[in-house]
């Protein structure tokens, strides 16, 4: 994975991630444009305020990442679209460390990017197809220092308990998460089955944890 590439991605997702609960009830009914904007406007500032995200503590952004993010990101999906064909040979005991290692990976190696939140802001672009498509993409720029990013955000409309919009992937600069995750995760079935990449990921996930 690109370093310099996730240097730009982290700090505006985590800083979208953080206040998402803030709007659960208004998302049902929100256009998708509207949802994503308002999110981020708000969590920006809440991120700048917050010392202790900022100096990169895992365990609060850890806490704040189950409390209130994971609810309106459909992670399984995530996970299974990164994983590829491999996910539907795993068990459900293997796709649940997966989901779990694989949460933690991007928790800990990306952490540290939450220092560089500044002075950014988010632009939308139009949004393209009906805002009441199940599976649509909200396009916007981050706006700060140097040259405009481009950041996506790939939604479904989900129904029922918990209904409204949930994020299952992201675009930064032209590379879609899952699928540069998707290539990576192939090498290491095809090595080693999906317990080869668990192990792979836990081992990762062990490696960043003394580094910090």
């Amino acid at each position: 994975m690109n370093r310099k590439f996730f240097t730009f991605l982290w700090p505006v997702i985590w800083a979208l991630a953080f206040s998402l609960s803030s709007g659960a009830v208004l998302a049902a009914d929100e256009a998708p444009d509207v949802f994503v904007k308002r999110i981020a406007n708000e969590t920006l500032d809440a991120v700048r305020s917050d010392k202790s995200i900022k100096g990169g503590d895992i365990n609060k952004i850890m806490q704040l990442v189950d409390s209130k993010l994971m609810q309106h990101v459909n992670f399984r999906r995530m996970t299974a679209l990164a994983t590829g064909p491999g996910w539907r040979r795993a068990t459900p005991e293997q796709q649940e460390r997966l989901q779990e290692e694989f949460k933690l990976l991007l928790i800990r190696t990306y952490s540290g990017a939450l220092s560089q939140i500044s002075d950014q802001t988010i632009e939308m672009k139009p949004l393209r197809g009906a805002s009441d498509e199940k599976n649509l993409v909200v396009q916007t720029e981050v706006k700060g220092r140097g040259e405009p990013i481009q950041l996506d955000y790939r939604l479904e409309k989900t129904p029922g308990e918990g209904a409204g919009w949930k994020i299952f992937d992201l675009n930064v600069m032209g590379i879609w998460l899952v699928e540069n995750y998707r290539s990576q995760f192939s090498k290491e079935i095809n090595a080693g089955g999906v317990d080869g990449l668990i192990k792979s990921l836990s081992d990762r996930n062990k490696s960043n944890a003394k580094k910090a």
